[in-house]
């Protein structure tokens, strides 16, 4: 019997299946099984974090911001509490939004959490060869050995003290003198610094090449988080032209203008070596090692060296210097903040001196002021991703092998469910009770004891684990120097208004965005606090500009 269907027997289609080609079959199976496979990119296994639901390929691509990245780790912290998880395509993305988790994971598993994460874009800015983004290799560690000695608070307070005071002396003259330039007049400060430090070298003014050797401006906009394509997701993208991909145009371009940089300054040590003038005695990094490895030779390439000792400086200045400006920002806000340290530094130091580092147990003040600073608007705010290198589980959820990690320190800065009341506004006195440095509070075991309101004593802007800013002694001891002595001298006030003549109203949310946020350039006044304070100032000033004089 046979069963008609329209125009196709039954018959007929029994007859075709027994034509057809095992292989047909075969090939039908592997298109399907294709398929299948390719639905699964981007969904979440059901053993990790919860997170916002996911779209097949995508995973939570298509709901990564351009910019305010930040935001949105917050909000998505608020959203899901805690630890969180992300599918970029077939990548995942952790979210440590919770402090006892980064003790737990980041901290007490320090090894486990202390690579990074693989990028294409990092590798075309960076070459590859960059401290912060290479994985905790050996190559890694040894530069990283080298810094963390270097930058010790022991060598710190023996031999870069100096270079500290009477730098900050040559900001102040600066700012009596010019004072409307005192963005760029910070920027000098720490520029020249870091690269007394790394290079021997100082810079007179901020015009110096020594004033602005960095390449953050490029650098931060290329590495930030959701500025480029999902590259490292879909590798495809990485042959695409670049008529059609202005995102790897300007990776290279920051890659190209970073290495010139950095070669340059290089070049300009090498010719001051040939001319005799070596500054091992003066606590140079760069004639301490080149003099070394001329001796037994260098485990780095000339290329490596050269951005090792540029990341040093860009590392030492420019989070530095987005950290103050950001403090002198809230302090224009903030005249009772100023008039509480002014009360206070009075007390100790009156007109006839400055503040000096022996005086931080005294001034206890001026450490919350500079704690309360990281907290409200981190240099970084999203802080350096992590890579996990191995399955790990925590609380019974999953974190898959080669994740990215982010702690993400803008977030936890200003979650009220850790306790920050009013965590947008600026009060120092949240640190009152912890009068130490950063750094020993990071390490310690007690994670409530790091990062809480009322009972706060540290932040996340350094970092966490193995791979915390090795600076960090650096920093605090830069900025404590330039807090103290310019709530000593200085009224900080906003600017005027050339049209009305009254003050201007600052905009807390203002920001030069990227890797790295500082504050957009705003308008504000020093006011010297009395002709006996710039007297103090002028007499300093001689005794500084002797000091500093063999670094130019």
């Amino acid at each position: 019997m046979s069963v008609q269907l329209g125009d196709i027997s039954l018959d007929g289609i029994r007859e075709r299946i027994q034509q057809t080609s095992p292989w047909n079959f075969a090939v039908a199976l592997v298109i399907l099984y294709g398929i299948y496979r390719a639905l699964q990119i981007g969904r979440r296994d059901k053993r990790m974090p919860p997170g916002p639901p996911t779209l097949p390929l995508l995973g939570n691509l298509h709901q990564i911001p351009i910019t305010g990245m930040y935001k949105k780790f917050k909000e998505w912290g608020e959203e899901f509490g805690g630890i969180y998880s992300l599918k970029l395509a077939s990548s995942t993305v952790i979210v440590l939004y919770d402090r006892k988790a980064v003790h737990d994971l980041v901290d007490k598993k320090g090894l486990l959490y202390a690579e990074r994460p693989h990028s294409y874009v990092n590798d075309l800015v960076t070459h590859g060869d960059s401290l912060v983004f290479q994985d905790h290799h050996e190559r890694q560690k040894a530069k990283r050995k080298i810094a963390t000695h270097n930058f010790s608070p022991k060598i710190l307070d023996e031999r870069v003290a100096p270079v500290q005071d009477a730098e900050v002396t040559v900001l102040l003259n600066d700012l009596v003198t010019k004072p409307e330039d005192f963005y760029n007049h910070m920027k000098r400060l720490t520029s020249s610094i870091a690269c007394i430090l790394v290079y021997g070298q100082r810079a007179t003014s901020y015009e110096d090449f020594w004033g602005h050797v960095r390449s953050s401006l490029w650098f931060g906009e290329a590495l930030e988080p959701g500025a480029n394509p999902p590259v490292d997701e879909f590798p495809v993208l990485k042959y695409l032209p670049e008529f059609i991909s202005p995102w790897k145009t300007r990776a290279k371009y920051a890659g190209s203008v970073m290495h010139k940089i950095w070669s340059e300054a290089r070049s300009r040590v090498d010719e001051r070596r040939r001319r005799g003038d070596i500054r091992t005695s003066h606590g140079s990094l760069a004639d301490k090692l080149l003099d070394e490895y001329t001796e037994k030779g260098s485990p780095l390439s000339k290329q490596e060296l050269d951005h090792f000792f540029g990341l040093l400086v860009e590392g030492g200045a420019e989070t530095t210097s987005s950290t103050m400006l950001t403090l002198i920002l809230c302090l224009a806000m903030n005249p009772r903040v100023q008039q509480k340290a002014q009360k206070e530094i009075d007390a100790v130091c009156g007109t006839e001196r400055m503040p000096e580092w022996s005086d931080f147990a005294r001034l206890p003040y001026i450490n919350c002021i500079i704690k309360e600073g990281m907290r409200w608007r981190p240099a970084a705010p999203v802080g350096i991703p992590h890579r996990v290198a191995a399955d790990d589980f925590y609380e019974g959820m999953l974190i898959p092998k080669d994740s990215t990690i982010f702690i993400p320190t803008w977030a936890l800065h200003h979650a009220e469910r850790f306790g920050y009341d009013d965590p947008y506004e600026f009060k120092p006195e949240r640190y009152i009770n912890h009068p130490k440095l950063a750094n020993d509070y990071a390490g310690g075991a007690d994670f409530s004891n790091r990062d809480k309101s009322n009972c706060s004593s540290h932040h996340y802007g350094y970092g966490s684990g193995r791979r915390m800013c090795p600076g960090i002694h650096l920093a605090e001891r830069t900025q404590w120097r330039i807090a103290a002595k310019l709530l000593w001298a200085f009224d900080i006030l906003p600017g005027l208004d050339p049209a009305t003549g009254k003050p201007v109203k600052l905009d807390p949310n203002h920001y030069v965005e990227g890797l790295l946020h500082g504050p957009a350039p705003f308008k504000c006044i020093f006011k010297p606090r009395s002709q006996t304070h710039v007297d103090i100032i002028t007499r300093e000033l001689a005794a500084a500009r002797r000091f500093l004089a063999p670094y130019e």
